[in-house]
């Protein structure tokens, strides 16, 4: 025993970069898998679900886009939970709501239920995990957290890569109903991944008096608050607000050009196989592309500056983007695939690891949510806007170069506004700087050079008090003493009481 449970990432619980750490990275990897990649996997049944009730394919693709609206748009109601209830509570209760959707979904007699089940009631179950994963992670690691970001963010591409095949198998074994029922039981394992987020452990026994006091004392403060539960002082950051915008700007173009690649490549006269070959080079890619890029975020030069290479990675995407736009062959296609698959992968693992550096640990859980909802606004409009634009121009040229555009504006905008507002103290040194504030570490020894300070000061201001009681004392003595003695000579009379006696 012998330490105190938390799970609101209490200042005084420092994250162990390891151990258990490993494990809720694990968790993470596979929750980032299934958020990301089940509303692409799903689209698999796209033609089975149009033969059964007589819709269009846009109408089933509606079931993609509310399963990524409840994925970014609940982002605050997530943050509510997580700060009311705890990360493992909110991922276990998802995981039955993930998995519930897609068991009723497989029962659906109208597109309506598949609309309810999978996209609201499923997309809900994987927002309650995703966005707890997230926060469970920044808490474990904190020198590697980098690296870890990274790695989780590969859970995407990997289960992009597993789930469409097995998708396409469940579908021509047992039909859409047994495979919606199959993936509902495969979403199941969220609940395991969420019964991995283990709280961490406060101070031992020796120290529990100590912050125990200190609590106290911030309780009897007339002006101590309760933490809220949803914080939106981060708004008051410049550093957030920038990113925020930066962020929701990126978001309509990024996601556009893996939904037109494929269909980009039929239209230059390839054969089906062959175009979806491309989303598997893509995917390829991003698998290694996302590890390196944590990697070499957490090098000890790049980390204070982290800010400046997603704006490198989102630039590189866009120009990748713009220069794609212009393909007129299949291999020109795979070259665009495999430096889009570099750039996107860059992005998807710094994303979260800028937002973390931004507003710290006891702010994420809300900053999360507010950046979530956000984008969610964003990731509805992108796709659906470059698809009006393409039905208007018969041109995927003009779609690429609007993704391009977007996505390159955002890396201008991160950039510039970071570098002309969040200003840095040049006396401190760069290494412990992130985004222009200090580091959690400078902020604990300068908190224990004050406190030692004030103990200097306390001791020195009693020694003094004991003199001069000591002082006092010995005048009163000095005094009466004189008072009862007869008059003595002038001599005398200066003398001190040694001399008189």
């Amino acid at each position: 025993m012998g330490g105190v449970v938390v799970d609101d990432g209490p200042s005084g619980v420092k994250a162990p970069d390891g151990g258990w750490g490993w494990a809720v990275l694990t968790g993470c990897f596979v929750i980032t898998g299934f958020s990301y990649a089940f509303p692409k996997a799903v689209s698999v049944f796209f033609k089975e679900l149009i033969k059964e009730f007589g819709v269009g394919y846009s109408d089933t693709a509606w079931i993609s886009s509310i399963l990524l609206a409840m994925l970014y748009g609940t982002g605050p109601l997530c943050s509510v939970l997580v700060n009311r209830f705890g990360c493992r509570p909110v991922m276990m209760v998802g995981g039955l709501f993930a998995s519930l959707g897609m068991i009723l979904a497989s029962q659906s007699t109208s597109i309506i239920h598949i609309y309810l089940t999978t996209g609201v009631i499923t997309g809900l179950g994987l927002a309650l995990n995703f966005q707890p994963s997230l926060i469970m992670l920044n808490r474990y690691f904190s020198e590697k957290r980098p690296l870890a970001n990274g790695l989780a963010a590969a859970g995407s591409p990997v289960a992009l890569c597993c789930l469409s095949p097995l998708g396409q198998a469940l579908q021509y074994q047992y039909g859409w109903r047994g495979g919606f029922l199959i993936l509902g039981g495969l979403l199941l394992n969220c609940c395991a991944c969420g019964a991995l987020m283990r709280p961490l452990k406060g101070p031992s026994k020796k120290n529990e008096l100590e912050l125990e006091e200190k609590e106290v004392k911030e309780v009897e403060k007339p002006h101590a608050k309760s933490k809220p539960l949803l914080d939106f002082t981060v708004f008051k950051d410049k550093g957030f607000l920038i990113y925020t915008i930066a962020a929701s700007i990126m978001v309509l173009g990024l996601f556009v050009p893996p939904v037109f690649v494929v269909s980009y490549a039929k239209e230059l006269g390839n054969e089906d196989t062959k175009s979806a070959l491309l989303l598997t080079i893509l995917g390829f890619i991003d698998i290694f592309a996302r590890p390196t890029c944590g990697i070499i975020a957490g090098m000890k030069w790049v980390r204070p500056r982290v800010v400046y290479m997603f704006s490198f990675a989102m630039l590189f995407n866009g120009c990748t983007d713009l220069v794609g736009s212009q393909a007129k062959d299949y291999p020109s296609l795979v070259v665009f695939c495999i430096f889009f698959g570099i750039s996107y992968g860059m992005v998807g693992a710094l994303q979260f690891e800028v937002l973390m550096a931004i507003v710290g640990t006891e702010k994420f859980s809300s900053a999360i949510g507010l950046v979530l909802l956000m984008e969610a606004i964003a990731v509805l409009v992108g796709p659906p806007g470059a698809g009006r634009l393409l039905d208007a121009t018969k041109n995927y040229m003009y779609v690429f170069l609007l993704a391009g555009f977007e996505v390159v504006f955002a890396a201008v905008v991160l950039a510039s506004c970071n570098f002309l507002f969040i200003k840095t103290k040049p006396s401190e040194p760069a290494a412990e700087l992130e985004n222009g504030t200090v580091t959690e570490k400078e902020e604990t020894k300068r908190d224990g050079e004050e406190v030692e300070k004030a103990k200097e000061d306390e001791e020195d201001t009693e020694k003094k008090g004991k003199e001069e009681i000591k002082l006092e004392r010995v005048d009163s003595e000095e005094v009466e003493h004189l008072l009862k003695e007869p008059e003595q000579p002038n001599g005398a009379l200066l003398a001190g009481p040694e001399t008189c006696l």
